[in-house]
């Protein structure tokens, strides 16, 4: 069964051609952290480091803290001092991290109408 046409199919064939624009600089552990995040700002969530790097089904903390790094220093996220305990750091999505995400749902609006 061949799969071309669907609308799936067509949106990973976006997602593949985008590999110029940057949005597959991002490996898979830190697009599924960046995923879970937008989730949580989406819902009103605030999320701390530490309840990233607690999420042992993306990987071990030693793991998870090494990609939070790597997504604030790509300019995904940003972290900001908690202000009753500065050891504690909020993470909070940047503009960056807004404009991936409307650039996906382009892609997958395209992919739905089969544009």
């Amino acid at each position: 069964m061949l799969l071309k046409n669907t609308s799936y199919i067509r949106f990973l064939n976006y997602l593949d051609a985008t590999e110029i624009t940057g949005l597959k600089n991002l490996d898979a552990i830190e697009g599924q952290l960046l995923d879970y995040l937008m989730l949580a700002h989406s819902n009103g969530r605030d999320l701390l480091v530490g309840d990233l790097i607690q999420l042992s089904q993306f990987g071990s903390q030693a793991t998870l803290h090494g990609r939070v790094k790597s997504l604030v220093a790509m300019g995904y996220l940003k972290l900001v001092e908690d202000k009753e305990d500065g050891r504690r750091k909020r993470v909070t999505p940047t503009a960056k991290s807004f404009k991936h995400y409307e650039k996906l749902s382009m892609f997958l609006k395209k992919a739905a109408i089969g544009g």
